[in-house]
């Protein structure tokens, strides 16, 4: 029996001239007026906005925690069936016997600066040295932090939040678009990715909100990114020029203040946007070619003068433990502890002082001896066994904590990012089949973001290990710690070089991230045009710019530590919806692959048979 044809008439309402002449309206004024509210908001009453998001991130972390870590673990699994299966696997995103557009270093260079770029440079150091101080096994007191022993949780968990779990989350949305443009045709946009599930209702509302939540989630997860990147910009032109006006002095180390954050952010944003209006031929193609270039000679560097046997071992025995915890780290996810919960477990003495107890033996940053430390009144009176043991009855609530402020936090900005970099793999993999495409895009960047965090990060841990560092590299900030790790390996002209080196790369990994956001939200509001509208282009590059600037204005408001924590709930806030759009993407695509496996069989059974 013939199975019908898959439904592709896609219909996206375009405004026919004007401004807005070919253009979804709706998706397009909705987007902005979002946006537009959201930097009114945080621009006029950044106290309130600061608050609220935060409030709101905290209360959705602790009723979706575990659907994020379960869902990301899901999407990796996914993934591997598809490549695996030979049915699915050989399946060519395009025509019969079509090539890949780009080269593979091309193609490689492009994924690699726009997928996370911005991350390697600013987490390289900061991410292994922060994992050896508090991973979840040392804030269940299994090991000490910053020891010998330490190092492989901080590897386990460094690998799981840069590594295939990261990149599956790019490429199923990456998968779900190439498939549907290159094999039948259909626009390039999200609401693509849901037509063998919906069918014909894509074309309307529903289909409207489904591109709108792909936009707002691509204009906060690319905002993080260019957050975090803009202030180590301004950390790497601190230590060039010492120049105090961009650095908040304050504190016991500096870091970037916000008139530095401000006048970086505009001028990157001024660059991203010219690039942005040169194209994905010529803007993209060419900075993420000098980015791989750039990152190559950074690593290099580390090779020949950072702790390179010691990187070596490392990564050999992180990837060997990485892979042997692999399901559990997809779906461990741990609940958040009640008031009640903690009480019942604690000792008799302990248990009436149990709502002065809490807030400390959960608190997932703090140790036990910084616990005992902050005790006062009755509770400080308590036996030390005692406080021992209420401490270890708050264990469960510290490892919620660790994993919604950390492992959580990364898949939320990686579901943020991958409209984004989903879109922009999907835009420069035509050509390529669905086992190349999951192998290429999954496998081959997560084992190169593997050695880069144990050839940086590893140099960053055996000098604090040796005793070279003397706590300096941990002390600095996340943003500051690459420039403080290259102080210690060197000094004179070559790290005066290096150093404007890595502010070169930063630069040019953050006009990267940000004129491909700017390319791939024009083209989810276009339906699907690779090509918009230069005006377009720079509009939707000075929002990006006030999104940005005032989120991290009202991050600092009242006195904020961290000028990004407007920013980081605004995006973990906005990536939920998007979540669930990804999880209809795995069961549309898988059955669109399904079913057109079907027709092919029904195809060759039919051209088989002979003529009458």
């Amino acid at each position: 029996m013939a199975i019908k044809p898959p439904f592709t008439d896609l219909e996206i309402r375009k405004s026919p001239s004007g401004f807005y002449e070919g253009y979804s309206l709706p998706i397009a004024l909705i987007s902005k007026f979002t946006m537009a509210m959201l930097v009114i908001w945080a621009l006029f009453w950044p106290v309130n906005a600061n608050g609220v998001l935060g409030s709101v991130n905290w209360t959705l972390l602790e009723g979706f925690n575990g659907f994020y870590i379960v869902i990301v673990g899901l999407f990796a699994v996914f993934l591997a069936i598809l490549a695996i299966l030979p049915q699915t696997g050989r399946r060519l995103m395009g025509t019969p016997g079509e090539k890949p557009e780009f080269s593979n270093f091309s193609w490689f260079s492009m994924m690699f600066g726009a997928g996370l770029g911005v991350g390697l440079m600013v987490f390289a150091t900061a991410e292994p040295l922060g994992l050896w101080g508090s991973n979840p096994l040392t804030v269940s007191g299994e090991v000490a932090a910053n020891s010998p022993e330490g190092l492989t949780g901080a590897y386990r968990y460094t690998f799981l939040h840069y590594g295939f779990h990261a990149w599956s989350i790019y490429v199923v949305t990456g998968l779900s678009l190439a498939y549907y443009a290159y094999t039948r045709n259909m626009p390039l946009t999200i609401r693509s990715a849901l037509t063998p599930l919906f069918g014909k209702y894509v074309n309307g509302l529903f289909g409207h909100i489904v591109d709108i939540l792909g936009v707002v989630a691509t204009i906060l997860g690319v905002s993080v990114t260019i957050g975090f990147g803009v202030s180590q910009f301004v950390d790497g032109v601190y230590a060039i020029t010492g120049a105090d006006w961009m650095m908040d002095m304050t504190g016991d180390a500096p870091k970037p203040g916000t008139v530095g954050l401000i006048a970086a952010l505009i001028v990157i944003m001024g660059m991203s946007i010219i690039s942005a209006v040169s194209g994905v031929g010529r803007g993209v193609k060419y900075l993420s070619n000098l980015n791989l270039v750039l990152s190559l000679i950074l690593l290099l560097t580390f090779v020949f003068f950072g702790s390179f046997l010691f990187a070596l071992t490392t990564y050999g025995t992180a990837l060997v433990d990485y892979l042997l915890h692999f399901l559990s780290l997809s779906f461990g996810a741990f609940g958040p502890l009640s008031t009640a919960d903690f009480a019942a477990s604690l000792p008799a003495e302990a248990a009436p002082l149990a709502s002065d107890l809490f807030a400390g033996a959960t608190n997932a940053w703090g140790s036990l001896a910084g616990f005992q430390s902050g005790l006062t009144g009755a509770a400080a009176e308590l036996p030390a066994e005692v406080q021992v043991a209420v401490y270890e009855a708050g264990t469960p609530g510290r490892q919620f904590g660790w994993q919604a402020g950390w492992t959580t936090f990364y898949w939320a900005w990686w579901i943020a990012f991958s409209p984004f970099v989903g879109l922009f793999l999907a835009r420069i993999s035509k050509g390529r089949t669905v086992r190349e495409f999951i192998l290429g895009c999954v496998i081959a960047p997560a084992l190169v973001c593997f050695a880069w965090m144990t050839i940086l990060g590893g140099t960053a841990i055996d000098l604090e290990l040796t005793g070279g560092a003397g706590g300096t590299i941990i002390g600095a900030s996340n943003t500051a710690k690459l420039f403080v790790t290259l102080g210690h390996m060197m000094s004179g002209p070559f790290l005066s070089a290096i150093t404007i080196m890595c502010v070169v790369l930063i630069m040019t990994f953050l006009v990267t991230s940000a004129d491909s956001g700017i390319l791939v939200m024009n083209t989810i509001m276009s339906g699907g045009e690779q090509h918009a509208g230069v005006k377009h282009r720079i509009v939707w590059g000075v929002i990006l710019t006030l999104v940005i600037g005032t989120l991290l204005v009202a991050g600092k408001t009242n006195g904020g530590a961290d000028p990004m924590e407007a920013l980081k709930s605004a995006m973990i806030i906005g990536a939920l919806p998007f979540t669930m759009v990804m999880g209809l993407m795995c069961v549309s695509l898988s059955k669109a692959l399904y079913r057109d496996g079907m027709r092919d069989k029904h195809a060759a059974a039919v051209s088989a048979q002979p003529a009458e």
